[in-house]
């Protein structure tokens, strides 16, 4: 049977905290499982709210919902339509491209005869978790690695909120060495194991859910020479005190998930507590960076 098509709304609001207020209130005054409400920050600033229903929304009810989270400006900006239900990850397939960094060639399955042999090839398939190379901060984070380890051969390595397993995987593939990798989300968690077993670097990285640096595993294994961290530019700079306390002196840390006027204040924050920068990449509106822990 043919599923049905999903009904969007959809509109924008200026800053993150009103986006972060918009969505916590939408949620809490839709019924439990009547929508799924996300927010996405644009490369201008702007954040996009959108509201996905299983069912067509009663109009009226959604904007007055819409004016009490956001105000009536933001409500008679509200679009709706539809969304039509496909395979989207097969129709996303058939656009990406093998993606190359530095040394790294990532693709997906329907692409493995397209790596060339004196490449590190990483299949990661366009589904579930984020990490599929063709992202801006993904590819930033490669090259980064493919610079570091150019020069050495980091012993401790932890990929901090690893998504599908990208980095962490390509880390093990150069170094054969063990990589532990954590996220929040439990099936990011799984992806990110079966991903690694894929790419026949299973028995070296070692995914496990964890909270920032809450687990014990983050005491066992560290200190670290390499963090991977591609995550969020406000994550990061709450995460500056725990990372550079899990970094070994001359660590190096790599960080992403921001974009470039965010860049600054996450800079800013690991400098306070003694990180140099080294390296500052710009893909497509994102920073990367590569810092040291002095020692």
């Amino acid at each position: 049977m043919q599923p049905s098509p999903t009904h969007r709304a959809s509109f924008s609001v200026g800053k993150e905290a009103a986006a972060k207020r918009v969505v916590d209130l939408l949620t809490e005054l839709l019924f439990e499982g009547d929508a799924a409400v996300t927010a996405f920050e644009r490369p201008d600033g702007q954040w996009d709210v959108n509201l996905h229903f299983a069912d067509a929304p009663d109009q009226a009810l959604l904007r007055e919902l819409v004016a009490t989270s956001a105000g009536n400006e933001i409500a008679a900006t509200l679009t709706l339509d539809t969304v039509e239900a496909k395979d989207w990850v097969k129709a996303s397939l058939e656009d990406l491209v093998p993606v190359p960094a530095g040394r790294f060639v990532v693709h997906g399955s329907h692409d493995r005869d397209r790596v060339a042999p004196n490449k590190l090839a990483i299949e990661i398939e366009a589904a579930l978790a984020f990490g599929t190379g063709h992202h801006g901060t993904t590819r930033g984070c490669l090259l980064l690695l493919d610079h570091v380890l150019k020069s050495s051969k980091p012993s401790s390595l932890l990929d901090l909120g690893t998504g599908t397993g990208v980095l962490g995987i390509a880390a093990a593939k150069v170094l054969h060495r063990k990589v532990l990798a954590s996220d929040i989300d439990p099936l990011s968690v799984r992806v990110a194991a079966e991903n690694a077993a894929l790419n026949e670097v299973g028995n070296h990285v070692r995914v496990i859910r964890a909270t920032g640096f809450g687990a014990l595993d983050f005491g066992r294994c560290g200190p670290f020479d390499l963090v991977l961290a591609n995550i969020l530019a406000n994550p990061l700079r709450q995460l500056a005190g725990p990372m550079t306390r899990r970094l070994a002196p001359g660590g190096r840390v790599i960080l992403s998930g921001l974009l470039t006027h965010q860049a600054p204040a996450v800079i800013a924050a690991y400098r306070a507590r003694g990180l140099v920068p080294l390296r500052h990449l710009r893909i497509e509106g994102w920073s990367s960076l590569l810092l040291r822990k002095a020692g």
